[in-house]
């Protein structure tokens, strides 16, 4: 079985300015670290443990790494209080947990939220990840192309509205009526996509629960998360998809709205739990039998007029947009790369399915054992994960091979062929 590991990211394409001075830099790194000890100290009753564990902040530009902790191979220096050094170009940049130089590394890349609050939920975030095993939790990366579809984007919008409106409530008659609905939507659309409770379900333990985890050890008080929730969902309708990055709006607003009732709920969810039954037994939610029925009466107290015209002109766009791919990708000649030992690092927000072929991902950095594949316009991931299409070639030039919108630095043992039949290229061994 070849292996793999996939890295989920959301790429900044802000640089990192580092025009103050060094050692100003280099405190303020320090606080950051010391922030986090102190907000993950307070908060061990979360998951009966400290999160504390370490961390690499990374320059994405330059790979520069700054840590509060030493590897076991000496590539990190220590500098007063945090060890310092270079990335090597075979690891892939994200927002993740990875292993590394023996130890679990919670991976952030800068530039990190200049609010406090923003910054301890991101790094707070990734810790859990990097105790995700420890505390019992796989790490499920299930793609939700559903979500990509007219009805599928509908439902989970109406969801989200009824969040909100749940949030901004103080009133705990209306605040359940809200969540009710809420579920009711999602009941709804798990109807209309047969497998969606599961695989929703999957991203959820992972990311869902991270997140949860992230926004309470973070320090908001209650008006501010409200408000962070709000604006978050706000900026996640704004994607261009939805299948890998809606668990950061759902969990963590039903467990949010959970605590007040239930503190520390979160220690009884396992991989086995299924959250959105979990979440109606909690509230002590009733839904009603005919789903259909009840979601089309309550529509419009959610923006549903607006929301479902918005899904209808996008969902046009979207099939203009998957034909043009489909020719890039499949129709026309083009290069595909088989995995051999893959590992991939990309952006979940923006990415397109293209029915049983695969996704496109706009914006991917692939390392394999036959180099490393950095994509910037575009690359259609097989559905298996066994192989990723690119444009043909248009420049090779020793191990250097460019190509619209990518490149590839190929590893000595490896190079490009063409097939004169089909006018695809592929790679093959020496």
């Amino acid at each position: 079985m070849k292996k793999f590991h996939i890295t989920i990211l959301f790429f900044m394409f802000i640089q990192l300015s580092f025009g103050q001075k060094t050692s100003t830099f280099q405190d303020s790194i320090a606080t950051y670290f010391d922030e986090i000890k102190t907000e993950a100290n307070k908060h061990q009753q979360l998951w009966e443990k400290n999160l504390y564990e370490p961390i690499l902040l990374v320059n994405p530009n330059s790979r520069q790494i700054f840590a509060n902790f030493p590897d076991s191979v000496g590539i990190l220096k220590q500098n007063g209080k945090i060890y310092s050094g270079i990335l090597p170009g075979k690891i892939n940049i994200a927002n993740t947990a990875v292993n590394w130089n023996g130890r679990r590394w919670a991976m952030i890349m800068f530039p990190l939220p200049t609010n406090k609050q923003d910054r301890i939920n991101l790094l707070a975030h990734e810790l859990f990840h990097v105790s995700q095993p420890s505390l019992g939790f796989k790490l499920f990366n299930t793609e939700n192309n559903h979500l990509d579809q007219k009805d599928g984007r509908i439902y989970l919008r109406l969801e989200l509205e009824a969040l909100k409106k749940a949030l901004q409530t103080n009133n705990k008659t209306e605040q359940k009526t809200h969540l009710t609905n809420a579920l009711a939507f999602r009941k709804y659309r798990y109807s209309l996509y047969p497998g969606a409770d599961t695989s929703e379900n999957l991203l959820e333990l992972n990311e869902g629960i991270a997140e949860y985890t992230g926004s309470i050890i973070s320090g908001r008080n209650r008006k501010q998360s409200s408000g962070h929730f709000v604006q978050s969902i706000n900026s996640f309708l704004s994607n261009p998809t939805f299948v890998r990055s809606f668990a950061y709006q759902t969990i963590p607003i039903y467990g949010y709205l959970l605590d007040s009732a239930k503190k520390g709920w979160n220690r009884e969810i396992t991989i086995k739990t299924n959250l959105a039954d979990y979440f109606i037994k909690a509230f002590d939610i009733t839904l009603p039998n005919d789903l259909k029925k009840s979601t089309d009466l309550i529509v419009n107290q959610y923006n549903g007029k607006a929301i479902i015209s918005e899904e209808k002109t996008r969902e046009e766009k979207t099939k203009k947009l998957i034909a043009g791919y489909k020719s890039k990708f499949i129709t026309q000649p083009h290069f595909e790369l088989v995995f051999e030992q893959m590992n991939v690092s990309f952006d979940p927000r923006n990415i397109v399915p293209i029915e049983d072929k695969g996704t496109v991902y706009p914006n991917i950095r692939v390392t394999d054992k036959w180099g490393i594949l950095t994509v910037e316009n575009g690359a259609l991931m097989s559905s298996k994960w066994d192989k990723i299409s690119v444009t043909t070639p248009l420049k090779m030039e020793n191990k250097n091979i460019n190509g619209e919108g990518w490149t590839l630095e190929l590893n000595d043992g490896y190079s490009v062929a063409k097939d004169e039949t089909t006018g695809n290229y592929k790679l093959t061994k020496k």
